[in-house]
């Protein structure tokens, strides 16, 4: 059987720089972060000061306020980004075969707002005051679930959980899915909603967090100050499909899924190969599938979430396999680390780039750390002809996943 070509004909997102594909664009071709002082609570008993939080979140476009009594935020986020990828591919639930139309959409953690409300009241008021959607709503695999049951997609429904990997992974998955016949269209993606007492205190207690009060200068990645990463909260899902099926509905094409690579570096819970070995052998993994040399590559949106060891490694297998020219930048820099949602609100940052021929600088970067030998782009953004690109994710286990893209000339 002949495999198929993958492509995306849209995407919802969103994010701390914003609510839809055109003000995130904006934002990062502009070089404006979402960057800010936590407001959600109070955390004046810890260091860490700043975070990616979304603003403005549209709510009312396609909720109700009992939902909130039936989701966790997270998968509101997801539902909300799945309905206006939707909109944006020109998508007709009425037209499509459901039964080879799929979900597939992320999340690191899942319902952690529920899970630490949930705790918190049993605690309090004892294991008879849990209330009954607790489970429903903290389950990582209901994002997926909610928007499988908002559109009537009745194919392939999963969730694939690889921390900060997760993303990167579902739209893998989907990939191999309508690459391989399985499925005619998949929403692919992931969402988070992390920002939260025990999300952001967990991670300080790792000291994974940016201790930075400046928020401009928090989230710099590959800078030679960079002490810690800072959270992000949202959601990314893009609509994929084969060539065939896309062409066939007349749908506009934003570019072509090429390769895939995930691997593990079964070396450390949190901590990556120093070498960068398990991130270069993903990356020559995608690479491969996608059939192109090192050299044809234009870009990467580096998984650089500003801490020291894994920016390092990661900068090592950049250049170990694709050399010291090729441009590099972290979009984290502008939102903050999405967890589980990162890699697909990163795959729609790096097909913008391809499409617009603009890559965007790493914010906040200022000087780069001696340990760094790959080509960051920071300062100013960067006029390039992007015909190839890949994105990296890295997550905690040792989870590596690329996703290698190609730009649409159709």
């Amino acid at each position: 059987m002949t495999n198929k070509r993958v492509v995306v004909t849209g995407y919802g997102v969103t994010s701390p720089i914003g609510n839809t594909p055109q003000e995130f664009w904006t934002n990062l071709y502009e070089g404006k972060i979402g960057i800010k002082p936590i407001t959600k609570f109070d955390v004046s008993e810890i260091d860490v000061q700043n975070a990616g939080e979304i603003q403005d979140f549209p709510f009312d476009k396609y909720f109700v306020k009992k939902d909130t009594n039936r989701m966790d935020l997270y998968s509101l986020y997801a539902i909300y980004a799945a309905m206006e990828a939707l909109e944006n591919a020109g998508l007709d639930m009425e037209q499509v075969d459901r039964d080879r139309t799929g979900v597939i959409v992320s999340s690191g953690i899942g319902g952690l707002q529920e899970l630490e409300e949930q705790i918190i009241r049993m605690s309090e008021r004892g294991m008879k005051r849990i209330k009954p959607m607790f489970i429903p709503k903290a389950l990582s695999n209901m994002g997926a679930g909610n928007i499988a049951l908002k559109i009537g997609a009745q194919g392939v429904c999963k969730s694939v959980t690889t921390a900060c990997a997760s993303a990167n992974d579902a739209i893998g998955e989907a990939f191999r899915e309508i690459k391989y016949g399985h499925q005619d269209v998949i929403l692919a993606g992931g969402s988070e909603a992390s920002i939260t007492r025990i999300g952001i205190g967990g991670f300080n207690a790792l000291t994974a967090l940016s201790t930075t009060e400046d928020p401009a200068r928090s989230a710099i990645p590959f800078d030679k100050d960079r002490n810690g990463f800072v959270m992000g909260e949202g959601a990314g899902v893009l609509v994929i499909e084969s060539l065939e099926h896309a062409q066939k509905r007349g749908a506009t094409i934003l570019a072509e899924i090429v390769g895939y690579g995930s691997n593990c570096d079964a070396y450390h819970m949190t901590t990556p190969t120093p070498d960068g070995s398990g991130a270069a052998k993903a990356i020559k993994l995608a690479l491969d599938e996608a059939k192109i040399q090192p050299a044809d590559v234009d870009y990467v949106n580096a998984h650089g979430t500003s801490t020291p060891a894994n920016e390092k490694g990661e900068s090592q297998a950049i250049v170990a396999v694709l050399g010291t020219e090729v441009p590099v930048s972290s979009t984290k820099s502008f939102t903050g680390h999405l967890l589980g949602a990162a890699g697909a609100v990163e795959a729609i940052a790096t097909i913008e780039t391809m499409r617009h021929r603009f890559i965007p600088k790493t914010a906040g970067t200022r000087e780069l750390s001696d340990d760094i030998q790959a080509n960051v782009i920071y300062g100013q953004g960067l006029e390039a002809e992007v015909n190839y690109a890949i994105s990296n994710t890295f997550g905690f286990g040792g989870h590596n996943a690329v996703l290698a893209f190609k730009r649409w000339e159709g």
